[in-house]
C-alpha cells in the first residue's frame, strides 16, 4: 500500500513539475513573469502594513489611548489588565508600545499558521482569504470600539498572506537556479515601494482629514493588491499535488534540515529586535529630537518611514553590481557570510543613532541629514541580511514544507518585535545614546553567531552538486551519500 501511494504522489509530482516548467519558462526581463504579479501583490500589501506601521503609535498616542476615546474601545479593560499582569503598571506610550510590538510581532507570527495551512488547503485561497481580511481590519479601524477586532483582522490576515506568497517566489525557480536570490531582492522592491508610498500618503491623509480616512486607504490598497494577485494566477506554478504525498515521512536528512534551519530563529531574532524598533519607538524619537524643517516648512514624522522605504530600491542596484562583480572573481559572499555582514552594517546604522548628540546642538535638535544617514546605512544591512534571509530559507527547506518553514522563518520577526516592544519603554527612562547603544549591541551579537558557526551551516544547509564524472559532492567536496 505504502508503494502504492509513493508511486502514485511520484505520478502526480511529474505531472505537476511539468506543468511547473512550463510556467517557469515565461519569463519578463529575464525572471519568471509570475514574479511581477507576485511583487505587485505584496506592494499593496505592503502599503496596508506600513500605511498602519507608520501611523499605529502616533495614533495611539496622539488620541485612542487618550481620556474620551479609550473608554469606547471594546473589551480593553480587559486586554490591558492582561498586559499589565505581565508588564506592571503602563504609562500611555509605553503602552502604545507594548501593543505596537505584540502587533508586529504577530503580524509575522501568524505566517507560520497561514503557511502550514497554505501547505495544506492551497496557497491561492488561503492568499484570497487573507487580503480579505485584511480588508475587513482596515475598514475597522474607522470606529474605536472595534480597534481589537481590526488588530485581529489584520493580524490573521497577513498570516494568510505572507506565509504563502512567499513560499509561491520560491516556487518559481528551480534547484540550483542563481536567479532565485535576484529574484528576491526584485520582489522586495515591491515591499519597499510598498513601504515608501504608504507612509505619505497615510502620513497626509491622517494629517489633512483624520486617522480613519487614512487607515481606510491602506484597506482599498489591499482590494488592489488581491485583483492583481488574482490576475496573474496563470503565471503562477500549480499548486502541488498533496493528497498521497503527505502520507509519505520526511526523511531524516529533511528532518535535520529543518532543525538547523528553525535554530537559526533566534538569532535572526536579534537581527529584527532593532529592526522592530525603527518602526516604534523610532518615531517617538524623531518626534521629539529631530529638527524636521525644511525651508520654513515641516515634514511630517511618517515620512521618514517613506525613506526608509525608498532606500533598499535606491540602494539595491549599486549592491546587486556589488554581487556580480564579487561573482566575477570568485570572491562573492555566500548567504551565511551575507546574514553576517548584514547584521554588522545594521549594527553600524543603530550606532549612528546613539551617536546623535555628537552633532546636535546645545538645546537643539538633531539635523534631518543626520537621519536620512541612518536610513541609508541601515538599510545597505537589510538589503544584506532580510532577502537573503528569505533565500535561504526558501531553497533550503524541504519542497512539502517549504511554506511552512518560510513560516518559521516569520517568528524571529514575531520574537525580536515582542521583545523590542518590551524594551521600548526604556526609552522613557534612558538616554537615546544608551538606548540605541542597547540595540546596536544585540545586532552585532548575531553577527558574532553567524560568523562563528558559518562553517558548520554552510556545510548542513548547501545542497549536494553533481561533478564533470556525475558523482554527487557534498559543500566540501566529498562524495556524498544517497
Amino acid at each position: 500500500m505504502e508503494h502504492s501511494l509513493a508511486k502514485g504522489a511520484s505520478n502526480m509530482t511529474l505531472q505537476t513539475e511539468g506543468m511547473a516548467d512550463a510556467a517557469l519558462t515565461r519569463e519578463l526581463f529575464g525572471q519568471p513573469r509570475g514574479l511581477a504579479y507576485l511583487a505587485g501583490t505584496e506592494l499593496w500589501d505592503r502599503i496596508s502594513f506600513h500605511g498602519m506601521q507608520a501611523l499605529l503609535v502616533l495614533y495611539m498616542v496622539g488620541q485612542l489611548l487618550l481620556p474620551g476615546h479609550v473608554e469606547n474601545i471594546a473589551g480593553f479593560a480587559t486586554f490591558r489588565a492582561v498586559i499589565e499582569a505581565v508588564t506592571g503598571p503602563l504609562s500611555v506610550q509605553a503602552l502604545a508600545s507594548q501593543i505596537f510590538g505584540l502587533y508586529i510581532g504577530l503580524v509575522y507570527f501568524t505566517p507560520i499558521i497561514g503557511g502550514a495551512i497554505g501547505d495544506r488547503i492551497g496557497r491561492r485561497v488561503t492568499v484570497t482569504a487573507g487580503a480579505l481580511l485584511m480588508t475587513a481590519g482596515h475598514f475597522a479601524m474607522a470606529f474605536d470600539a472595534s480597534f481589537l477586532i481590526a488588530m485581529l483582522c489584520l493580524i490573521l490576515g497577513a498570516g494568510a498572506v505572507r506565509g504563502n506568497l512567499e513560499a509561491q517566489v520560491g516556487a518559481l525557480y528551480g534547484s540550483g537556479d542563481r536567479r532565485r536570490d535576484d529574484g528576491f531582492q526584485f520582489y522586495y522592491i515591491g515591499i519597499n515601494l510598498g513601504a515608501f508610498i504608504a507612509p505619505i500618503v497615510c502620513g497626509v491623509l491622517g494629517a489633512v482629514y483624520g486617522w480613519h480616512l487614512a487607515f481606510g486607504f491602506a484597506g482599498v490598497g489591499m482590494l488592489i493588491g488581491l485583483l492583481i494577485y488574482l490576475a496573474g494566477s496563470r503565471h503562477l506554478p500549480p499548486e502541488t499535488a498533496r493528497i498521497a504525498a503527505e502520507r509519505i515521512p520526511l526523511s531524516p536528512a529533511e528532518r535535520r534540515t529543518i532543525g538547523i534551519l528553525t535554530a537559526l530563529v533566534p538569532v535572526m531574532a536579534l537581527f529584527w529586535i532593532a529592526q522592530a524598533q525603527v518602526w516604534n519607538v523610532y518615531n517617538l524619537w524623531v518626534r521629539d529630537h529631530v529638527d524636521l524643517s525644511v525651508i520654513g516648512w515641516t515634514m511630517p514624522v511618517p515620512w521618514l518611514q517613506a525613506i526608509d522605504g525608498l532606500a533598499p530600491v535606491i540602494l539595491m542596484g549599486p549592491t546587486l553590481a556589488l554581487w556580480r562583480w564579487q561573482a566575477a572573481r570568485g570572491t562573492e559572499p555566500d548567504d551565511i557570510a551575507k546574514l553576517a555582514i548584514g547584521c554588522l552594517i545594521f549594527a553600524a546604522g543603530t550606532a549612528w543613532l546613539a551617536a546623535a548628540p555628537l552633532v546636535t546642538p546645545p538645546g537643539g535638535r538633531v539635523p534631518l541629514v543626520w537621519a536620512i544617514g541612518f536610513h541609508l546605512l541601515s538599510n545597505e544591512g537589510w538589503l544584506f541580511f532580510v532577502p537573503i534571509a528569505l533565500a535561504l530559507f526558501s531553497r533550503a527547506a524541504p519542497a512539502r514544507v517549504n511554506a511552512t518553514m518560510i513560516g518559521v522563518l516569520t517568528l524571529a520577526v514575531f520574537a525580536g518585535s515582542v521583545v523590542s516592544g518590551r524594551l521600548g519603554g526604556l526609552y522613557e527612562t534612558w538616554s537615546p545614546a544608551r538606548f540605541w547603544s542597547l540595540h546596536a549591541g544585540i545586532v552585532a551579537t548575531a553577527a558574532v553567531i553567524f560568523l562563528v558557526a558559518g562553517a558548520r551551516l554552510r556545510r548542513e544547509l548547501t545542497p549536494a552538486h553533481v561533478d564533470a564524472a556525475g558523482r554527487h559532492l557534498d559543500f566540501e567536496g566529498r562524495e556524498a551519500v544517497a
